[in-house]
């Protein structure tokens, strides 16, 4: 159990909180302050009357101002990211301390050492990595980041040398000189990047550079900002997580990154797993081995040394979840009725419009399973939220759609313009290119007007004089009915609802009752 506390910081409010575990006798197992205003603390799981009770003990205490369980303490968070990058990275690391002995060294270093941990964790870098005088350049006076050729089992590499400071706070009293200073020298980081696949980078980059991205129209700030973060990750081979509303164009970002890396030569796959059956996801994914001895190749499989797409991820369930994170951890899985591993080079991309950290403390979601997916991650924007890229996205789809149906373009008036960029567009690109397609199929003229879109707002662009009927209070409660109902076929559960408007689940769900709106 991992509680976290947002309390104020005053002199004795922490001794006050250990002293509710200490009354209930219950063993705490880490503790943790981030910032002055929140604890974090791990103890054994409890009952549920036993915890509601804590709960409310501590929420008595003055200061504390919320109590809530979490899925996870921020060390637990940030020891999971630093391994999953550690193992993913494809460069050789070593980091040593300033003797030179080795603290910590990542999965490919092993590979190339054919050594394990325990032979490698604690003895000298010179023993492993040649070219270099690592323990000079520790002593000297002034230690600055060094790019040198060094040499691993007689292979040449280009190595990094960075070195590793860790800084107190200075505005603190002094203390035992033992304590570490400000900037303190404690160690070193060396990257070893193979040559060869430096130059077959940097020729790749030189020919494609980054093409794919040109596909994505954007003029706002919000999309430029995306597309420059994704172009970064894009090279890597780490597990991407995308995040965004429904139909703002995950699948688009995702298709780019791959594209945009050294990857693209191969199958980009894709599968939504809230669309499919546990059974069939399962052999869809894994591949299958029939009772005649048939073998059919999952998505995994046939998107070997390429990337797959693993649609609205929240959505697996907790069968798949195991199978899926023993393939992340090990890069090998069995077919559905085989017993034959299978080792695979994947690229993994995931998207949700799901809260992950949510699904985990409801228990439906695996901890471990999201520490390994989520150490990179962007977000799409909603369409609301970048207005300027609107109007360029209807000219293009138009232009897309007008040769698609052998017409002529047409134009767009005014009174459509505006009503395109003020209409919230709760479906984003998906709609749009929805709307102006179903438009421009049926569309006679040469000009499309606000009447042409199959949008609410354009089937009614006078004021319904009966929505401000009675008082203030009725009207309102009105303007309330009609938003819940426009909405509601977009956002189609109360938690989704919820969120949309910024309320709790519980209000939108009594709301919803209230108006007598159901699911149509």
């Amino acid at each position: 159990m991992r509680l976290e506390l947002v309390c104020e910081d005053r002199v004795g409010i922490s001794r006050e909180i250990l002293d509710c575990f200490l009354a209930r006798d219950i063993n705490l197992s880490a503790i943790e302050i981030q910032q002055p205003d929140r604890i974090f603390i791990k103890s054994p799981n409890l009952e549920f009357s036993d915890l509601q009770a804590l709960m409310t003990s501590l929420r008595r205490i003055s200061g504390v101002c919320d109590v809530k369980t979490v899925g996870y303490l921020p060390s637990e968070l940030e020891h999971q990211e630093i391994q999953t990058l550690m193992t993913n990275l494809p460069d050789i690391v070593f980091s040593v301390d300033v003797k030179g002995s080795v603290s910590l060294v990542n999965t490919p270093a092993l590979t190339a050492l054919g050594l394990s941990e325990s032979q490698v964790k604690g003895h000298c870098i010179s023993h492993f990595v040649k070219g270099f005088s690592i323990l000079k350049w520790l002593e000297s006076d002034e230690v600055c980041a060094q790019t040198q050729k060094l040499t691993l089992l007689d292979e040449d590499f280009l190595g990094d040398i960075l070195p590793l400071n860790i800084s107190s706070d200075i505005n603190q009293v002094a203390r035992s000189k033992a304590m570490v200073t400000p900037d303190e020298l404690v160690g070193a980081v060396i990257i070893l990047k193979s040559v060869d696949r430096i130059g077959k980078q940097f020729n790749f980059l030189r020919t494609f550079q980054f093409a794919a991205f040109d596909e994505i129209l954007a003029k706002s700030d919000k999309m430029h900002t995306l597309i420059n973060t994704a172009k970064k990750l894009a090279m890597l081979d780490a597990p991407l997580m995308i995040l965004g509303e429904t139909g703002a164009g995950k699948e688009l970002i995702a298709k780019a990154c791959h594209q945009a890396s050294g990857r693209s030569q191969n199958q980009f796959l894709a599968l939504n797993c809230a669309a499919v059956p546990d059974a069939v996801a399962e052999s869809e994914l894994f591949g299958v081995v029939t009772h005649d001895g048939e073998t059919k190749r999952g998505i995994f499989e046939l998107a070997n040394e390429g990337s797959v797409l693993l649609d609205e991820i929240g959505d697996m369930s907790p069968y798949l979840q195991t199978k899926f994170l023993r393939l992340l951890e090990t890069g090998c899985f069995r077919r559905v009725g085989d017993e034959q591993e299978v080792c695979v080079d994947v690229r993994i991309f995931c998207t949700t419009q799901n809260d992950l950290a949510k699904l985990i403390s409801e228990g439906k979601f695996r901890q471990d399973l999201y520490y390994r997916l989520n150490v990179l991650s962007m977000t799409v924007p909603a369409l609301r939220e970048r207005k300027e890229d609107i109007i360029p996205l209807c000219h293009s789809f138009c232009s897309v759609f007008s040769h698609e149906l052998q017409r002529t373009k047409p134009l767009l008036s005014r009174n459509v313009l505006d009503l395109l960029q003020s209409y919230p567009w709760p479906g984003n690109v998906r709609e749009l290119r929805n709307v102006l397609y179903h438009a421009l199929t049926l569309l006679e003229g040469d000009t499309l007007n606000p009447c042409d879109l199959n949008l609410p707002k354009a089937k009614n662009e006078s004021y319904d004089e009966d929505l401000f009927d009675g008082s203030l209070d009725e009207a309102c409660k009105r303007f309330e009915k009609l938003l819940l109902q426009r909405l509601y076929p977009s956002y189609p559960s109360t938690r989704q609802l919820a969120k949309r408007l910024g309320v709790s689940h519980t209000a939108i769900a009594n709301k919803l009752r209230d108006y007598k709106i159901t699911k149509k």
